[in-house]
């Protein structure tokens, strides 16, 4: 015997004003009672521990509970019997409950280093106590309504920036801090995560050769302990520049 969840999309990604549709699959050799069918759908953020040399936040783990940010169930079939063979049932829930006032706030899936904001559909066949309730639980990816943006997308947002011997906190070499260095350029930090990050680059002077200009995209996570922010920061990308010199 063995219970499915599949969900009416294969990129498992819903908005929180849209159903969350799909099937529960049963394959069974004989027929089996049961005392309901339930689904129940559960969000929470959570400090989690991936292995390796503790960092900051990981080692609050076991003092920050998790949030729970979404609990919601709903009963798709109720006592009966389900027959022998392959059984189909399909379910619908809302996250967000149409026509009402939206005062439920819904975090997008984060999956980072030490902070995941997750949600979860579950279901339940349940047998009374003489049998294990047959259970199923599968993943799925919630995504923003425009609706819900604080502001609409705004063109790019650019800053400018300048590096020299003077703005580094690390040991250079005796060329470096005698002849020095100029880098300037300029990005954009306001931008869609399916947009690329642009902007532009320029090495004004150097007492060394450049051989290679590498950018590194870093995540930065915080959690509120007391009135402490706990910040850490890790690299996601790296992405080495090309480069052409103009003479």
């Amino acid at each position: 015997m063995s219970i499915e969840l599949k969900l009416s999309r294969a990129s498992r990604i819903y908005h929180p004003s849209e159903p969350l549709e799909g099937k529960i699959i049963v394959k069974s050799s004989s027929s089996i009672s049961h005392y309901g069918v339930r689904l129940t759908v559960n969000g929470s953020v959570n400090l989690q521990i991936r292995g390796g040399s503790a960092g900051i936040i990981e080692s609050l783990y076991g003092v920050v509970k998790p949030i729970s940010i979404l609990n919601k169930s709903t009963e798709v079939r109720p006592s009966g019997k389900i027959g022998s063979g392959t059984t189909e049932i399909p379910f619908s829930m809302y996250l967000r409950q149409p026509g009402k006032d939206n005062l439920e706030r819904f975090f997008e899936t984060f999956h980072g280093a030490n902070i995941s904001a997750q949600y979860l559909v579950t279901v339940d066949i349940i047998r009374g106590y003489l049998h294990k309730t047959l259970s199923a639980t599968v993943e799925f990816i919630v995504e923003s309504d425009k609706a819900d943006l604080l502001e609409r997308p705004v063109s790019p947002e650019m800053v400018i920036f300048y590096i020299t011997q003077d703005t580094q906190r690390h040991p250079l070499l005796l060329e470096l801090k005698s002849g020095g260095f100029r880098v300037t350029g300029k990005m954009s930090t306001q931008c869609s995560l399916s947009d690329p990050i642009t902007g532009e680059l320029t090495v004004e002077a150097s007492a060394v050769p450049i051989y290679s200009i590498d950018i590194h995209l870093l995540r930065v996570e915080s959690i509120l302990l007391g009135e402490k922010i706990v910040t850490e920061t890790s690299l996601i990308q790296s992405t080495q520049m090309e480069m052409s010199v103009i003479i």
